[in-house]
């Protein structure tokens, strides 16, 4: 693109968000998508790239502004690219994701639920447990940047506190800056990985060379000023170990009150990142279940239990199949340590054919999924042998849920009872749902 199409400004009227939050003018018949405009506003943009389908432009002004505009709670909003939605109203953002999901269900899937869940909220501030920060010393930056990459991910966002995160963590940013660009090794440190229990704050430390004695010092005190748990990361996942405080049992815990749960977890396993509203949804989809004390029920991409055992609590009996030995092992583990003894699971694939494994040779009243992002096309295809009454589908990609709701309903005979939104990731546009299916 050449500098006089870089400096070409126009205004336009927004019509529509993208799916990613952007919006949409068209301009001369052609869409251009500009970041953080609403729908219904007057805007001032500068064209940024043009191609042959679509133009993309940054927002210099708000002519006309939405109802749903609101002032960014962050002061490095619009750089960061760790929201995209902060600019609009909690209650729109759901709006918009419902909106997301029911065009999904009719483009991918070419269904649409019976009836709509009113959508699941809980926090909105301070509700992310689990992290991935960057790490990088600029020596011009005044020491260590810390932090989510920028919309332009080249860059670390400079950026002293982070309001999504949990407030251990997130009034904390400029403390773990200080503290990591005190380290004799801190240009060798790329990476935080951080994690929040019911309690406290762990920190995995990714290093690229061994750490001296003395950083190794600095780092065990400053963990034992601000009560963190410190992990260390020399190498690989299965490098990490606890480095403080120095005992044997390295997991961190959640509980689940409403079930009588306590689940352990090591804080490199995958958990979900909003707690409050984790619970909420685990209520939800037992109630979805309908769970009679005769059910047999199956529960896919069970990870290390976070549905299995609450389910359990109610019914005869649950199998739980994971794809990840060490997450079935903690998936076992959690349920002896909750003396939940109707709980079995399996380690399998479930991205391959597995009608021949032991547990697809049972009965199942009942089926939970949660999927990763690309869905769960081959298992849903191969539960036609199982049948079962009802599926509760979880979801955290709404174009592959809807391509597989498609498949339930328009090949296996299941009807969509009812589906909707749990704003699992407030202020970004990521869409969490949950489907019912019923034969």
């Amino acid at each position: 693109m050449n500098k006089d199409t870089q400096n070409t400004e126009a205004t336009a009227v927004i019509s529509k968000l993208s799916h990613e939050g952007r919006g949409i003018a068209y301009v001369n018949g052609k869409a251009t998508f500009i970041n953080n405009a609403l729908p219904g506003e007057e805007v001032r943009f500068r064209y940024t790239r043009r191609k042959s389908q679509f133009d993309e432009g940054h927002l210099l002004e708000v002519i006309k502004a939405s109802p749903d505009r609101v002032q960014p709670a962050c002061a490095v909003y619009g750089i960061c690219g760790g929201c995209s939605l902060q600019h609009i109203s909690p209650q729109a953002q759901i709006k918009f994701k419902q909106q997301v999901l029911a065009e999904q269900f009719q483009h991918f899937g070419q269904v649409m639920p019976q009836q709509w869940l009113e959508p699941l909220q809980a926090e909105v501030w301070g509700y992310r447990h689990k992290a991935r920060l960057s790490v990088k010393f600029v020596a011009k930056k005044g020491g260590a940047m810390v932090g989510f990459r920028e919309r332009e991910p080249r860059y670390i966002t400079d950026m002293q506190r982070c309001e999504i995160l949990h407030p251990l963590l997130g009034e904390r940013i400029q403390l773990l800056r200080e503290w990591i660009g005190s380290l004799e090794s801190a240009a060798e440190i790329p990476q935080l990985e951080i994690a929040v229990d019911d309690a406290k704050a762990a920190i995995i430390i990714r290093h690229l060379n061994a750490l001296s004695d003395q950083d190794l010092e600095k780092i065990r005190q400053f963990a034992k000023q601000y009560e963190f748990w410190i992990y260390l990361q020399p190498k690989g996942p299965d490098s990490i170990h606890l480095f403080y405080p120095n005992q044997a049992d390295d997991l961190l815990s959640y509980s689940l009150p409403n079930h009588n749960i306590v689940m352990q977890f090591h804080p490199n396993d995958f958990t979900q990142v909003n707690m409050p509203l984790n619970r909420r949804m685990l209520d939800l989809a037992i109630n979805l279940l309908e769970i009679k004390q005769t059910d047999r029920i199956l529960d896919l991409f069970c990870g290390l239990g976070n549905f299995t055992l609450p389910i359990a609590r109610y019914a005869h009996e649950v199998v739980g199949v994971e794809g990840d030995n060490k997450m079935t092992e903690r998936a076992a583990l959690n349920a002896k340590q909750n003396q939940v003894n109707n709980a079995k699971f399996h380690m399998a694939n479930l991205f391959e054919d597995v009608s021949n494994q032991p547990f697809m040779q049972q009965a199942y009243h009942k089926v939970l999924l949660d999927p990763p992002r690309a869905g769960a096309e081959q298992i849903i295809l191969q539960l036609g042998k199982i049948s079962p009454q009802r599926i509760v589908y979880i979801s955290c990609n709404p174009a592959t849920l809807a391509r597989d709701a498609g498949i339930l309903v328009n090949q296996l005979g299941y009807k969509l009872e009812t589906a909707g939104v749990m704003d699992m990731f407030p202020h970004t546009s990521h869409v969490e749902s949950i489907a019912l299916f019923v034969k």
